[in-house]
């Protein structure tokens, strides 16, 4: 008896400690990203020129719209996937724009700090389209694919501001269905909604509303060909997302995503995610 005490004891000793343990650590690691955000000043990002070798003063998403969309392309050692998604993702920009004069474009590519050819080949895409319609920030060490993104959204220029992976996993054509039903949802907000969003001389820029591509109807066949222990994960995984976010969102991890200007705006100056 006296043995099964002391075991219960040490136990319960162990797990107050661990508990304590880890506390202390959130509460560590919040001080830290607190006085790292409130010390750390970042220089006015610039992007750069390659054909009159100037720089070009990035915008802010806190500033008026000036294309109707953007779509950023976080890349991390992408050199040979990159010209891929981007010639398609370009060809289609073009043609959308040779047939509707009032659409306009950039695509804003943010090298998360590549060890490769990244970054030459972000830039050849500049030389042939222009600084205008695409443009590159290095963000020089690798800081993870939320701060690319992070970063890209709060120096485009667009309306509406999608994001892609560089992969190409995603055909870019697709945008199409986020796009309809922004404009769907909007739509109903400026018929039903309160007083700001009925405004009638809104812009699409100004009604917060996010629109996220889904690759749930695939997750019977992902299902087949994954291992085992990944499926429990995935499984895992989406029961805590069940838990705190609540019912009806089926894929968080697909990375073709659009925002309105007011929704980025919102969100991606209120996040914090360097490594």
């Amino acid at each position: 008896m006296g043995f099964m005490w002391t075991t219960f004891e040490f136990l319960s000793i162990f797990a107050s400690v661990l508990v304590l343990g880890l506390l202390a650590a959130i509460v560590f690691a919040s001080y830290r990203r607190t006085y790292s955000y409130n010390c750390h000043v970042e220089a006015p990002p610039v992007f750069e020129d390659p054909n009159s070798l100037k720089p070009v003063t990035c915008p802010h998403i806190l500033d008026p719209a000036e294309k109707y969309i953007s779509l950023i392309v976080p890349a991390y050692n992408e050199e040979h996937r990159l010209p891929g998604a981007l010639d398609e993702t370009l060809n289609y920009l073009q043609e959308r724009a040779a047939k509707d004069k009032s659409f306009s474009y950039e695509v804003v590519i943010v090298d998360d700090g590549s060890a490769d050819g990244t970054r030459r080949v972000a830039f050849d895409f500049v030389k042939r389209y222009t600084v205008d319609n695409v443009r590159v920030v290095l963000l020089g060490r690798n800081h993870g694919k939320g701060e690319a993104i992070r970063k890209g959204m709060l120096h485009s220029r667009g309306e509406l501001l999608l994001m892609l992976d560089a992969d190409g996993a995603t055909k870019v054509t697709d945008l199409e269905k986020l796009e309809n039903q922004i404009h769907a949802v909007a739509g109903k907000e400026q018929k039903f909604g309160d007083s700001s969003a009925s405004d009638a001389t809104l812009r699409i820029a100004d009604i917060p509303i996010a629109a996220f591509g889904s690759r749930a109807h695939l997750e019977e066949k992902a299902l087949a060909s994954r291992k085992w222990y990944r499926n429990f994960l995935m499984k895992g995984f989406h029961l805590v997302v069940l838990l705190a976010a609540g019912p009806g969102i089926r894929d968080t991890q697909c990375g073709f995503k659009m925002f309105t200007r007011a929704a980025a705006r919102k969100l991606f100056t209120n996040i914090r995610l360097k490594r």
